[in-house]
């Protein structure tokens, strides 16, 4: 490869410098330097501002060519290149060249691009939230073996001693950010597996989902055993219900269990797809079963208790279910769920 190098160097001048380029920065990277020190030796050899910025962290770092801060007003930028870790944009490099771009300043800043992501990778916490979905499914199989697994989870950065949870999710938020909203100060990673979100990490605070997301969480168990926990919880969340923890559900956790043409046979389930059709009616019935109290539901739809009663009196004839009664209150409770269930 070397000879090949300067039999390459001796035809082409650009090939030459490139050559040296690639040397010096892959120098740089066996001393495990830190970005400061990589946007000094950048400066230095481009003669000129270098900058380097954090997408995740803020941080901007612009050197002159002497080696020390740029405290002049930035310039504008004469060649751009982003950081790509993971196929994810986590930050971008530049240089403050006066004039026209040098020959080589594209292939300086791509050395220097790969150079910071290997540092942020590292040293961090600029690391990316965006995974390759092949890892993170071998990771969560249960087709795959208790050593894959744990290969596939080190290579996702999660240690090996530390339970890792796993988070099924539908939004229109790009993951990347949701997963920064969950868990700025923890490992996360994050994959789309058809038409269901993956989020992996070691802790997760319900309280931090945004307004319209959907979300399972699993518990910290084994991978593939969180990852079924975390589809299932999904399945139980709804309006008044966004984000589920499996462990809260307890013994609902059952119902998921139930064949669907089972579910749809069963008369209360029936009357409740029924009543589906009635937008008015079901909501009276949901605020119901979530409040159990009459004057609870009314206060929780904005009607008088009355207005709630009459309602409530009519679902109950068209059920043929008590509602006042606790036993017909948990009956049309568990229908409830398990018609909401039947659409996954």
């Amino acid at each position: 490869m070397e000879a090949l190098a300067v039999r390459l160097s001796g035809l082409d001048p650009y090939v030459d410098g490139a050559m040296r380029i690639v040397a010096f920065y892959d120098t740089l990277m066996r001393r495990r330097v830190d970005l400061p020190a990589l946007a000094r030796a950048s400066a230095g050899l481009a003669e000129c501002v270098a900058g380097i910025r954090l997408h995740g962290t803020g941080r901007v770092t612009r050197v002159s060519p002497d080696g020390r801060h740029a405290s002049a007003p930035p310039a504008p930028s004469s060649t751009t290149v982003p950081i790509l870790l993971d196929e994810e944009e986590i930050g971008m490099v530049w240089l403050e060249r006066p004039g026209p771009p040098n020959p080589l300043d594209e292939v300086l800043l791509e050395r220097l691009a790969i150079a910071a992501a290997a540092v942020a990778e590292q040293y961090g916490p600029a690391r990316t939230t965006m995974a390759d979905p092949a890892l993170v499914e071998l990771a969560i199989s249960t087709d795959s073996d208790e050593a894959s697994q744990a290969r596939a989870l080190r290579l996702l950065g999660f240690a090996a001693d530390i339970p890792v949870h796993v988070v099924a999710v539908r939004s229109q938020l790009p993951l990347d950010q949701l997963g920064e909203l969950l868990c700025p100060a923890r490992p996360v990673k994050a994959a789309r597996l058809a038409d269901v979100g993956v989020i992996l990490t070691t802790a997760v605070d319900p309280a931090r989902f945004p307004a319209g997301v959907r979300a399972g969480i699993g518990a910290a168990e084994s991978p593939d055993r969180s990852w079924r926990q975390a589809r299932t919880a999904l399945r139980f969340t709804g309006p008044r219900e966004p984000v589920v923890r499996y462990a809260d559900l307890g013994a609902l956790a059952l119902l998921a269990e139930i064949p669907k043409d089972a579910s749809r046979e069963n008369a209360d389930v029936a009357g409740i797809a029924r009543l589906s059709g009635n937008p008015e009616e079901m909501e009276t019935l949901e605020a119901y079963c979530a409040t159990g109290s009459l004057r609870r539901a009314a206060d929780l739809l904005h009607l008088h208790h009355s207005s709630v009663a009459r309602r409530l009196e009519q679902i109950a004839k068209s059920l043929g279910i008590e509602l006042t009664e606790p036993t017909g209150l948990m009956r049309v409770r568990l229908a409830l769920t398990a018609w909401r269930l039947l659409d996954g």
